[in-house]
Order: structure tokens, then C-alpha cells, then sequence
């Protein structure tokens, strides 16, 4: 899954960058490049700029925030197991405090409503403190992504607006005697065009990446989730180191 994933985002920013070289070599004839071409589009192209950079730093940042490793490593589903079961809990949380992982971030917070001294270990408030840190790892991860659906809407609107400034301009032309002289015109309806071209153009790419690190993000918390289930069970005794190998045989 995570191959196509990377697939998939290689494919839509060599996309974008194709049609804006594109763009640009088109227009050699014309002695036009793709500076002209940002000069021809006017007031909005300096907007549409800006969200194509925020693009691609929130396609990058999602990226890392929803790489494996932000989520668990391999030494807690080792290490984690065996000190669980013996509730050695001061041990457990100097091994979580220095993993920087979301599980670990989670996990820390739940056992510190673990009461070791009671069969269930207090089972009940740790799996309810648990879930309320997954939630809130996910909203704090999730909102660089959903800033990906602000730009994948806010371009094509700003391209719009632009297209319906160009557009006015060119009725100004219009009623001011330019129908007679399509010259005049040029400048106005290139405005018109460029803007919703660059407007889509950012817009397609940042909604394909909201939904793939969306889902990315999906997956990874329910794989967390389980992973987290896992632990309290070591901790409450309902599942032990030998029972996981027999289940997971290698």
C-alpha cells in the first residue's frame, strides 16, 4: 500500500510540473515565458503563487507526519511485552518518554491511570485515557492535511476570481470603442484563461494528496489503535508474550 502511495504522489507532482514547463515551451514562439505568462495573469497569480508553496510544504510535512516511524517503532512491540506483563510500570514509562512515537506519546498518558494493585490494573480508565490520546494525535496530525482540502478549494476559486476581473476588463475594453481592435482585448482574455488554468492546476494535485495522506493518516491510526489494545493486555494479563507468537507465526 505504501508503494502505490508514493506512486501516486511522484506521479501528480511530476504532473504539475509538466503542464507548467508546458505552459512555458508553448509560449516560445510568442516570445512569451513563464514569468510573462505570471505578468499576463495579473492581480491573481500572486495568490495562486503563494498556494502552489504552501502546497508543496504541506504535501511535504504531511508526508513525515504520517511516515511509519512517527507512529511506532520496533523496539516498543520488543521491549514494551515482557515489562507489561511484570507491571514494572516506572520502566515502561522511561522507554515510552524517550520514543517520541505516537504510540508511545498515547500510551505514556494512558498507564498514568494504571493502578497495578487491582486485577484489571484499572483497565477501564486506561483504555478510555488511551482513546482520547489517539484522538487528539490524530487531530493534531490531521489538520496539516485538512489545510490541503483549504488549497485544493481555495485555488480554483481565487483562479475564478481572476477569470471574472479579466473578464471585466475586457467589457471595460469593449464599451470603451476596443471591439473594432482585438489587440486590445488580448491582454484581458489571456488574464481570463491563465488564472483558471493555474487555479485548476494547484487545485486537482492538492485535493489528490488530501485524500491519499488522508487515508495514510487513517491507516495508520488504526493499525496504532491495535497495537495500543495489544499492550493494556499485556499489562491486564489477558495476553501473553507466547500466545502473540502462536498467533503471528513467523
Amino acid at each position: 500500500m505504501k508503494y502505490s502511495q508514493k506512486f501516486l504522489l511522484s506521479l501528480f507532482f511530476i504532473g504539475m510540473m509538466t503542464n507548467l514547463l508546458q505552459a512555458n515551451d508553448g509560449s516560445i514562439e510568442n516570445n512569451l515565458n513563464l514569468w510573462s505568462l505570471i505578468q499576463q495573469g495579473g492581480w491573481a497569480m500572486y495568490p495562486l503563487g503563494l498556494c502552489s508553496l504552501l502546497l508543496f510544504f504541506l504535501a511535504f510535512h504531511s508526508y513525515r507526519e504520517t511516515h511509519p516511524r512517527k507512529f511506532q517503532n520496533e523496539s516498543e512491540s520488543k521491549t514494551l511485552p515482557p515489562i507489561l506483563a511484570q507491571r514494572n510500570l516506572p520502566q515502561v514509562s522511561s522507554i515510552l518518554s524517550s520514543s517520541h512515537t505516537v504510540l508511545g506519546s498515547a500510551l505514556l498518558e494512558a498507564l498514568s491511570r494504571a493502578k497495578p494493585a487491582l486485577p484489571d490494573a484499572n483497565r477501564e480508565k486506561i483504555e478510555e485515557s488511551l482513546m482520547e490520546s489517539l484522538e487528539k494525535e490524530e487531530n493534531t496530525i490531521g489538520q496539516w492535511i485538512n489545510y490541503l482540502n483549504v488549497i485544493a478549494t481555495v485555488a480554483p476559486m481565487i483562479g475564478l476570481l481572476g477569470t471574472v476581473s479579466g473578464m471585466i476588463g475586457a467589457f471595460q475594453t469593449i464599451s470603451s470603442g476596443g471591439m473594432g481592435r482585438p489587440e486590445l482585448l488580448a491582454g484581458d482574455i489571456g488574464e481570463a484563461l491563465i488564472t483558471t488554468a493555474t487555479g485548476l492546476v494547484i487545485g486537482i494535485p492538492a485535493m489528490i494528496a488530501y485524500f491519499i495522506f488522508r487515508n495514510r493518516l487513517g491507516n495508520r491510526m488504526i493499525e496504532i489503535s491495535q497495537a495500543a489494545t495489544r499492550f493494556v493486555d499485556y499489562l491486564v494479563g489477558d495476553l501473553t508474550e507466547s500466545e502473540t507468537d502462536e498467533s503471528n507465526p513467523s
